[in-house]
């Protein structure tokens, strides 16, 4: 029976949590981050500052595990579409795949854009939220450097790690791009013409080994 009951406990507090996500989700996105309170959160969850104090110590807290759910779903879809190639890895053939399938929502880009210029005026956010993008492009550079068929890349991204760094940079800028124009069709075709450039000779064929 003890067994049991921390079970319940343990799942009704998961779902504490995920709810308590998705409310401040919502939320962020409707007034922006620095627009909103944790009472906001709170009542659009349903639950007291108790629960959400319970699971988090502050907005900024929970931002970072919103920010880490959306940063692993990238770093999946990417991981996931380029590991479809197995140790050889067809480049053109995956950036098609990467642009079909990579996260490009709107409402998250207007709150992560919002906890940038949050992050900006606080070192200590900063660094954490460097720390949080540094995981997705090591995910990308882990699976490139496991690609053995992987072409040689442009002397100035250097290795896989500055390939990584260029797969990110772009995904930002097509995302600030977004943003304005809110041409989701668009942002995919450009997207894959970046990547396509920085990852081949620029005509979707890779580059020759030397």
């Amino acid at each position: 029976m003890a067994e049991e009951t921390v079970r319940r406990v343990t799942r009704r507090r998961v779902q504490t949590r995920a709810n308590l996500l998705d409310a401040a989700f919502a939320v962020f996105a409707a007034k922006g981050f620095g627009r909103v309170s944790i009472e906001e959160v709170c009542e659009a969850a349903g639950y007291s500052r108790g629960a959400f104090y319970s699971n988090f110590d502050s907005l900024d807290e929970l931002f970072f595990a919103l920010y880490q759910q959306r940063a692993d779903l990238i770093a999946d879809q990417v991981s996931g579409a380029l590991a479809l190639d197995g140790p050889d890895l067809d480049v053109p053939a995956a950036v098609d795949r990467v642009t079909e399938v990579l996260l490009l929502d709107l409402d998250w880009l207007l709150v992560k854009t919002d906890f940038l210029v949050h992050a900006a005026r606080d070192p200590q956010v900063a660094e954490t939220l460097l720390e949080h993008r540094a995981r997705l492009r090591r995910a990308i550079a882990d699976r490139l450097a496991r690609a053995h068929g992987f072409p040689r890349l442009p002397a100035v991204l250097g290795d896989v790690d500055g390939a990584a760094h260029a797969v990110v940079a772009a995904y930002d800028g097509v995302t600030t791009q977004l943003l304005l124009d809110k041409d989701v069709d668009s942002a995919r075709v450009w997207l894959k013409q970046l990547l396509t450039a920085l990852l081949t000779d620029g005509s979707g064929n890779p580059q020759p080994a030397h």
